[in-house]
């Protein structure tokens, strides 16, 4: 009998890579490989306190194991600093994870170890495998169009551009020229580029740590994403045009591409959810009429201001438009209990609007009432709103989510933009326009890159047959099809 192939998949620690992990991971559990999925001890905690000590038991043949971040213990039941984190994981993570490798490989009840695939930003992975002799991938798991602005952080450098000499950028127009000399992007200015360019440190760690992990994806035997061919042409092509590298597999989008795993299968019942999600929601919605509901969600990393918080409910409040807002405990820089909800809004809406702490996302997504999607544009949110057929509102935080907002709106032709200093009068404007005559032709788009998108997970379709490559090129084993 032939020996199960064994993936062993390390996630970056945040809730926007553990997600298309762990759908990546039940792809290859269906194409038959044995499973182990590596957590940070911190996140493990979190798991195992959203969705109890079941939800990281596993499997005879999908088990989670863990490795430490580098960072002191903590209990906290949210997004770590990511700064931090970053830096700890690139210094820190090397070592535990070789010896995890090590030790599953000397389990005499496990299948040894026969590639890996690691997170885009968790180089440290593919190392690790470089070093014990392992075929190995990196998953990018933001756009491909981010990854061409990190591949230009250097030019940024030798341009003399960044870092800035002083935070007069910010208010002097710069951020507003025009960059032509980036290969692969098309109509961007400074203020569209992954947002760790926006510093005058010139030790800042984002900066480098965005750079330098994307150089390293290119050391990499392979790169997945999750995208398709058509919705980011240009940016695939220019990694093999400008930077000669050719091993790239766009798979995406992973929520559709999941279609193929088998209904029955064990693993459905896996969550990567760190945040428990409300199920009245879609409850909520099936109350509503079709395209009548505006989604807010800002995602699992987004903090504003109690000011920036309290003009997006008026806002919301003024367009009288029904919605469904979703607010994370730690959505309000500092105590959201502080920061509150006027009693006025809660007053004044409380008929067409819901507020919930978590969701199922993807569900919310596909619901016929959901007419537009208030977004930070954070690639999850955006692979699941073409799978939904959605147009977008954005309201971009950072890294790559100023440039899938740009794209949303000049290239893809879905979206509309909210000024980073929001106001309710714009708020109540954009909700208007969208739910409106203007946003019918954005929702056409949006439910024309969906049958795109469909058409590229079906069968023999560009992701399906990509995906398959992944298997018997990236990752080296003759599998069979799904």
């Amino acid at each position: 009998m032939t020996q199960k192939p064994h993936a062993v998949l390390v996630p970056y620690p945040s809730q926007g890579h553990v997600t298309p992990m762990m759908r990546l991971a039940k792809l290859l559990h269906s194409r038959g490989f044995h499973i182990t999925f590596v957590n940070t001890e911190f996140n493990h905690k979190r798991l195992i306190r959203s969705k109890g000590p079941e939800s990281v038991k596993g499997f005879s043949d999908f088990q989670f194991e863990t490795i430490p971040d580098g960072l002191p213990p903590s209990d906290q039941n949210a997004t770590q600093d990511i700064p931090m984190l970053c830096d700890s994981t690139r210094k820190t993570c090397l070592k535990p994870f070789k010896e995890l490798l090590g030790k599953l490989n000397s389990s005499p009840e496990l299948p040894r170890v026969s590639c890996v695939v690691s997170d885009g930003v968790m180089s440290f992975g593919i190392k690790a495998a470089e070093e014990m002799g392992i075929p190995a991938a990196q998953f990018w798991t933001a756009s491909a169009c981010a990854m061409i602005g990190y591949l230009h952080y250097r030019e940024f450098i030798s341009r003399g551009i960044c870092p800035f000499k002083d935070d007069k950028y910010l208010t002097d127009g710069t951020l507003d020229k025009d960059v032509n000399w980036i290969t692969g992007l098309k109509d961007v200015r400074y203020r569209d580029v992954p947002s760790f360019i926006r510093t005058s440190d010139p030790d800042d760690i984002m900066f480098d740590f965005m750079g330098e992990e994307a150089q390293n994806n290119l050391k990499a035997p392979a790169i997945i994403f999750n995208t398709f061919e058509s919705f980011e042409t240009e940016a695939l092509q220019a990694l093999i045009s400008k930077f000669n590298y050719t091993n790239i597999y766009p798979i995406g989008p992973l929520p559709l591409l999941g279609r193929h795993v088998p209904e029955k299968s064990q693993v459905n019942s896996l969550n990567s959810s760190l945040w428990k999600p409300d199920s009245k929601c879609l409850e909520w919605l099936d109350e509503k009429e079709d395209d009548s509901v505006v989604y807010i969600n800002y995602g699992s990393v987004t903090t504003m201001t109690k000011e920036h918080f309290v003009e997006f409910a008026w806002g919301l409040a003024n367009s009288k438009r029904s919605f469904l807002w979703i607010i994370r405990e730690d959505i309000v820089m500092g105590d959201l209990d502080s920061a509150g909800l006027p009693a006025e809004f809660l007053e004044e809406t409380k008929d067409r609007g819901m507020l919930a702490t978590w969701c199922a996302q993807d569900q919310v997504l596909a619901h016929p009432a959901v007419g537009a999607f208030l977004t930070h544009c954070g690639w999850n949110s955006m692979m699941e709103t073409i799978c939904g057929g959605v147009p977008v509102i954005c309201w971009p935080f950072f890294a790559d989510q100023q440039t899938n907002c740009r794209y949303s709106c000049k290239e893809w032709g879905i979206g509309m933009d909210i000024n980073d200093d929001v106001k309710r009068e714009e708020v109540e404007v954009v909700v208007k326009e969208m739910m409106g005559e203007k946003g019918k032709g954005l929702r056409k788009k949006a439910k024309e890159w969906k049958r795109i998108a469909e058409e590229a997970t079906d069968v023999g379709g560009s992701s399906y047959v990509n995906f398959d490559k992944v298997i018997r090129e990236a990752l080296h084993f003759e599998g069979s099809g799904i």
